[in-house]
């Protein structure tokens, strides 16, 4: 029962500390807590010492709390810092994973709105700040003069954020008026304005992944691998994320179980390693690379 308890707490606090506010409504729903539970727990948390932050109804763990300072001393920067580790690792030319990941992790752990105004155009900085204030107050935003490369066209777009992306570059939304969910890049908003309009769509806003192989979408596949030496040695160097996704086998080769939201990448890792490389249990992904396969044939004349 304790450690029910303690389980229930401890998620309650990580949920918190994650630059987001939120009602107490909105924790009920993602931890499956009563209400009650969630007002003890963090009436419990303020005299533990933590800053618990209340806006209105939402409610956040600020990481100034004592108690994170004492654990994480060490590896805990000021904002002040964070600013000259943001200025760095965008003002250095790399896109590999590993750089990804600092950017990504970065902005997760410090506010966004604060790090945006530093390295970064202006505008961008002032449409990037007001976004992630209307993520953070479930408000409608108007991206005004957006420009669309496929229609080839400046427009208005009444939207919903919910999701940044891409280093914070892209941001996911509702779009309104289609009822769909798009990713709009946030260089191409000539200017962002958050009207005083909550959400009202908000369970359409499908949840956004991004797989092994750095492709994003809505739906995902699963996808069972039996690797090679090789293969394993390059899967690993270029993507360090699937170490924890391997499991060595028997006969000394490994097998990757993981989730992909497109064939794409995976399919151009299997292509270049094929004789290393065992498809099992995949029968979607097996006959997409068949098509492949057939129509590289086909192009090249054999």
């Amino acid at each position: 029962m304790e450690l029910e308890k303690f389980d229930r707490q401890l998620r309650l606090m990580v949920l918190l500390t994650q630059n987001r506010l939120l009602t107490i409504e909105d924790i009920s729903r993602d931890l499956h807590m009563s209400k009650r539970s969630i007002y003890r727990y963090i009436e419990a948390f303020r005299q533990m010492g933590f800053i618990v932050i209340k806006e209105g109804t939402r409610y956040r763990i600020d990481h100034s709390s004592p108690f994170f300072h004492t654990i994480t001393e060490r590896i805990h920067f000021t904002t002040d810092e964070a600013l000259v580790i943001n200025q760095v690792l965008h003002s250095v030319i790399d896109h590999s994973p590993q750089m990804r990941h600092l950017r990504e992790k970065l902005g997760m752990i410090y506010d966004p709105k604060v790090l945006a105004a530093h390295g970064v155009d202006k505008r961008m900085a002032r449409n990037l700040s007001l976004l992630f204030r209307a993520i953070q107050e479930e408000r409608v935003v108007m991206l005004k003069d957006y420009s669309s490369p496929n229609s080839d066209r400046t427009d208005n777009r009444l939207v919903e954020p919910y999701l940044f992306l891409a280093e914070n570059s892209e941001v996911r939304c509702y779009e309104i008026n289609s009822g769909m969910n798009k990713t709009f890049k946030v260089g191409r908003a000539g200017s962002v304005e958050v009207l005083d309009l909550l959400w009202a769509h908000k369970d359409k806003h499908a949840p956004f992944f991004t797989d092994l192989f750095h492709f994003s979408g809505e739906h995902r596949f699963e996808v069972t691998l039996l690797l090679g030496r090789l293969a394993t040695s390059l899967l690993l160097e270029e993507f360090p994320a699937a170490e924890d996704q391997l499991v060595l086998c028997d006969d000394g080769r490994h097998r990757l179980t993981t989730e992909v939201c497109s064939f794409k990448g995976v399919g151009r890792f299997v292509l270049g390693l094929y004789d290393d490389i065992e498809v099992t249990g995949s029968p979607e992904f097996i006959q997409y690379l068949k098509n492949h396969i057939q129509n590289l044939t086909q192009k090249i004349g054999m």
